[in-house]
């Protein structure tokens, strides 16, 4: 008599359990791209960017993850200890991985020892401007204007600590011109400044400094990468400028080091395909960053080589980071 009843109720337990662990069971099959840094910006659209094309070609749920803080660090460090099954992956500019190294005392985490490289995914160089107030219209006569003017040799950049500032100590020293650094809270005040007249040179990203070139508010004399930027064709390289240093940022993908070789070598795969689609290839550009793609072994030399290229502008800047 009760038997349909116990029956029923049974059934719905049943289906009432399957419907609460469908979120976990899907949560397990989800990738994490984590971005060390807070949303918005250039990288963390690529991070959206890639998430979409490995959600596409995997067919499982991709998300970014934004871990801001320490500078990047505590992302990094929450992709170190994650379970090396593919499933959690940091998306990464050249910083954490290849410079805080030689920056900081105590990183929690060794960047070769602690991560296997995926993929390079893009680039991005860096360029010296000067405003109207400077007569010079090549690096070669900024060299010449800087020796002659020292108590003006002041050069802008975004932020002590940063790429531009390093790549601006290392032009210092191959040109053999002592310049004093002003660092600012970003791009755009440098900028501002450096149109009004208030610093006369500036090193920044390329992209950065693009707009206002455009409209003749400044000049863009030289970018910093071994091949001239696809933003300013007609703009020589420093190398091409007489001055034997060259620069360049990325943003790289990584897995947890214990992450299975064949695991690694898919989603390298995937990603580096992507980023050469033609429309991805195009919004890249409006970030002002130059799609790549590489194996996990080119960007693991490629990891190590920018290390060492940057180590000694670091060391003689004397940069001290608040830990």
């Amino acid at each position: 008599m009760h038997r349909p009843f116990r029956l029923s109720t049974l059934l719905a337990f049943v289906i009432a359990f399957l419907v609460m662990r469908a979120p976990a069971f899907a949560q397990a099959d989800t990738t994490r791209i984590i971005f060390p840094f807070a949303a918005g910006g250039s990288g963390d659209a690529l991070a959206r960017i890639l998430a979409d094309q490995l959600q596409k070609a995997s067919g499982q749920p991709v998300i970014v993850d934004n871990r801001a803080g320490a500078q990047g660090r505590l992302g990094v460090v929450a992709v170190k200890n994650a379970a090396p099954d593919g499933r959690t992956l940091l998306l990464t500019p050249i910083a954490p991985l290849a410079i805080y190294q030689h920056v900081y005392k105590n990183l929690n985490y060794d960047p070769i020892a602690d991560f296997a490289p995926v993929t390079q995914v893009a680039t991005f160089e860096f360029a010296v401007a000067v405003g109207k107030q400077i007569p010079a219209q090549s690096v070669k006569e900024l060299v010449a204007w800087a020796k002659k003017n020292p108590e003006s040799g002041a050069y802008g950049t975004p932020a002590a600590g940063t790429l531009p500032h390093f790549f601006a100590v290392s032009f210092g020293k191959a040109a053999g011109i002592d310049l004093r650094h002003v660092g600012y809270r970003g791009s755009a005040a440098a900028l501002t400044d450096l149109v009004a007249g208030q610093i006369p040179i500036m090193f920044s990203t390329t992209s950065d400094l693009l707009e206002q070139s455009k409209a003749g508010s400044i000049r863009i004399l030289a970018t910093s990468d071994r091949t001239r930027s696809p933003l300013l064709p007609d703009v020589p390289t420093f190398r091409e400028a007489g001055y034997e240093i060259e620069g360049a940022g990325w943003y790289g993908v990584f897995a947890p080091a214990a992450t299975p070789k064949e695991t690694v070598a898919k989603i390298s795969s995937v990603l580096a395909a992507a980023v050469q689609q033609a429309d991805v290839k195009e919004r890249l550009l409006g970030f002002g960053l130059n799609p790549t793609g590489t194996t996990p072994e080119a960007f693991a030399a490629i990891q190590k080589r920018d290390s060492a290229l940057w180590e000694p502008a670091v060391k003689a800047s004397g940069y001290t980071p608040e830990q």
